[in-house]
């Protein structure tokens, strides 16, 4: 796997017409080569990169990618990679923050809802993350921070999109389902920059 991390300035936003989260959706994308099939698209086999908008500043916008190729030279920008080491994934825990969009089917219809309230998204984190993601979360570690509503429009239809950053410690339960989760992001909305783990391994010594 590639971590890379692309810089834009405010003059490299302008250029490359980036006013909502679609039209950053459109930049990252332009990045890399679809190398999947028509039928592997509809059976939703995830694209081979992820990515976190971190905001900016005076200074220009910081994007973080994961993925398992190299991505283009960009027009614009400065982009900066490296390979991540086997490794890295070895340890048992690890300090994480994730921008994740949490969302839950009703019973009855089996429709898609938002989870909107700060203590159901960490009972749904915490469940989610032990069946589904490999890992375990005490959610009295848990931070979660509210993020604005996303609307968009994406082939004219409009895309609402919930999402909160969730930072913590998390501790590995089963190893192939950690890495896998790591490589291909966790939840809803990976395309629009949702779901990619960023994690540092905790390290503690005899003494602690």
């Amino acid at each position: 796997m590639i971590a890379s991390i692309l810089k834009l300035s405010r003059v490299d936003n302008k250029a490359l017409r980036i006013t909502d989260d679609y039209s950053l959706h459109r930049v990252i994308y332009g990045l890399f080569d679809d190398i999947r099939s028509e039928e592997e698209k509809r059976a939703s086999v995830p694209s081979g990169f992820l990515f976190a908008d971190k905001g900016g500043d005076a200074e220009g916008r910081l994007i973080l990618m994961l993925s398992d190729r190299e991505p283009k030279r960009p027009e614009y920008g400065t982009l900066k990679s490296k390979i991540v080491p086997a490794t890295f994934l070895d340890h048992d825990r690890y300090r994480f923050e994730v921008i994740i969009n949490p969302t839950r089917r009703e019973n009855e219809r089996h429709k898609l809802v938002p989870i909107r309230r700060s203590d159901d998204i960490s009972k749904w984190f915490t469940a989610k993350a032990h069946a589904s993601w490999g890992f375990s979360v005490n959610q009295e570690s848990l931070d979660i921070q509210l993020l604005p509503v996303k609307q968009f429009l994406k082939n004219d239809h409009q895309l609402t999109l919930g999402g909160a950053v969730i930072s913590g410690n998390l501790r590995v339960e089963d190893r192939p389902l950690f890495i896998k989760s790591f490589k291909n992001g966790i939840g809803r909305g990976r395309a629009f920059g949702f779901g990619l783990l960023q994690i540092a391994p905790l390290i503690f010594s005899n003494n602690s």
